[in-house]
């Protein structure tokens, strides 16, 4: 079983959609999600995209990577997109470091009717990465 930490700033979008797809790919993996400036909740929108895909997310919360150091991990994915993100770095025993950036679906601004199309189209990037990922690293070993 391998073991993955995804890491974004506030723990509220991509790191939780990020999470909740490792885990419809494949159940079997250890998949945790982390920030270094946890949000109060995750976004509603976040929940309500990945609802339409059949991935129920509405019971996570955000969590602070400080109650991960120390832990072993076959995986880091950072998942921070723009440069001038605070993207965390993570010190602790990691087989592999990646990073696969996304835009932040909250940092669009307007109606939730014009904002849905954000978040739907960061969610099926994120999708098409992470199987990507997936088929790459983890089931051709």
């Amino acid at each position: 079983m391998k073991r993955i930490l995804v890491l974004c700033t506030g723990n509220r979008c991509r790191s939780q959609m990020t999470h909740g797809i490792l885990k419809n790919i494949d159940s079997q993996l250890d998949v945790h999600s982390a920030g270094i400036k946890p949000a109060s909740e995750v976004h509603p929108l976040g929940i309500k995209v990945m609802a339409e895909i059949g991935i129920n997310i509405s019971k996570h919360y955000p969590k602070h990577v400080e109650q991960y150091l120390g832990q072993t991990w076959d995986y880091v994915i950072t998942v921070c997109g723009g440069a001038n993100e605070n993207c965390p770095i993570f010190i602790g025993k990691v087989g592999k470091r990646l990073h696969i950036g996304f835009d932040d679906p909250d940092a669009f601004k307007g109606t939730e009717e014009e904002i849905l199309p954000e978040f739907r189209r960061v969610r099926d990037e994120i999708k098409k990465k992470m199987q990507e990922f997936y088929d790459a690293e983890i089931q051709n070993l």
